[in-house]
């Protein structure tokens, strides 16, 4: 659909300048629902994607007839408006990579934003309520930053929706922007979304996405440089329980030279048929000389029944690099640790606890705001609690 097509998108060749073409998929990036296939879960995107639990996101039968509330608390300075698909800046970050967000890119009615002029130093986060009031619904937020400002954003997700969305990151020159994206669904929720940043010339980015509720998540971080000297960290905390689906499908773009890249996503499962799955795409291009990158995935499995699938993905296309590594491990509690804290009086239950707090506590510290830090990881203890 041509006026979907964002203003001041370029083209040289075949290759849109700041759009990745993903080899790993089956169709490319694209704004238009109608270039992407309906997926049959045989495809590699979305052979570990229940498809029947979707709820039709993925074959264009699900209508949008359901509530989303969308608050947003921002201090002094910061400009909040809604817009619509005709705003330059909506798709200026980067094509939806599959059916699903792309479907949620062509139906949307109303994008949000919020911008951060720049030089301005915020030293209060904005904060954004996403909010599920039921039935199914397509969404668009954009977060743009200027040029040497720097912010954090926290964006909230409760209640209940079947929810398609996606997420764009503006990240001006010199800029410095976190982004906390909490999923704390009710236990019915569908939650389907791509976060595409576009890292601007020695910008800085860090993500960190904690994920707790819903019957299935599936998130797809998406990181894109436009200048050298770009810095991205993608953390990402996920504790999957019983029957619940938990999906995380990264793609970093390394297409611009001298940029660096750092992940580190880390997993807890417990109760029959929690299944989650971490997909982490590196891709190291020919133009892309000093690229500095690395990517971690370890998981814990708490109890029998639970099933992780972990598959970091890293291609080069050049020598001439600083570094890149990645690394995935998968098991069960550290019967050492567990006898340590044991035979020194901790029972049973306290020690599982402190083994789960230490696990987690690195990537919970990256957020950096106290009430926030506090709030999860008493989810983490009432998750533990509960399986006991």
């Amino acid at each position: 659909m041509a006026d979907n097509i964002p203003a001041g998108s370029t083209t040289e060749g075949a290759i849109t300048v700041g759009h990745p073409a993903d080899a790993r998929v089956s169709a490319a990036p694209s704004y238009d629902v109608a270039d992407f296939p309906v997926p049959h879960g045989r495809e590699e995107e979305w052979r570990f994607t229940p498809l029947e639990r979707l709820r039709g996101l993925h074959d264009g039968t699900a209508k949008a007839n359901g509530g989303l509330r969308v608050d947003v608390t921002a201090p002094e300075g910061v400009t909040v408006e809604t817009v619509d698909r005709t705003d330059a800046r909506v798709g200026k970050a980067g094509k939806p990579a599959d059916r699903v967000v792309a479907q949620a890119f062509s139906s949307f009615e109303k994008a949000s934003v919020v911008s951060i002029p720049k030089d301005l130093v915020l030293t209060e986060p904005v904060r954004i309520a996403v909010h599920g009031e039921g039935g199914t619904a397509y969404g668009h937020q954009i977060i743009e930053i200027g040029a040497f400002a720097e912010a954090v954003v926290v964006i909230d997700h409760t209640g209940d929706a079947t929810l398609a969305a996606n997420v764009e990151y503006l990240i001006g020159d010199g800029a410095k922007l976190t982004v906390v994206s909490v999923q704390d669904w009710d236990d019915n929720a569908v939650h389907v979304a791509q976060h595409t940043a576009l890292v601007g010339r020695d910008a800085r980015f860090k993500s960190v996405i904690v994920t707790f509720g819903g019957d299935l998540v599936r998130l797809h971080p998406r990181v894109i440089y436009g200048a050298p000297g770009g810095d991205a960290e993608l953390f990402g905390l996920y504790f999957t329980d019983e029957g619940q689906h938990q999906e995380h499908r990264l793609f970093i773009d390394h297409d611009t030279p001298h940029c660096r890249s750092n992940v580190t996503y880390k997993g807890a499962l417990q109760g029959k048929d929690a299944h989650a799955i971490w997909i982490g795409d590196v891709l190291i291009r020919a133009a892309a000389e000093g690229t500095d990158t690395y990517e971690l995935n370890r998981n814990l499995i708490l109890t029998d029944g639970a099933r992780v699938d972990s598959v970091p993905n890293l291609e080069i296309e050049t020598g001439e690099i600083a570094g890149a590594g990645h690394a995935s491990a998968t098991g069960r509690f550290d019967d050492e640790q567990l006898f340590y804290l044991m035979s020194r009086g901790i029972p049973t239950i306290e020690a599982r606890r402190l083994v789960v707090r230490g696990f987690f506590g690195e990537l919970v510290q990256q957020i950096g705001l106290p009430d926030l830090e506090e709030r999860l990881m008493a989810k983490i203890d009432a998750e533990l609690e509960a399986s006991v």
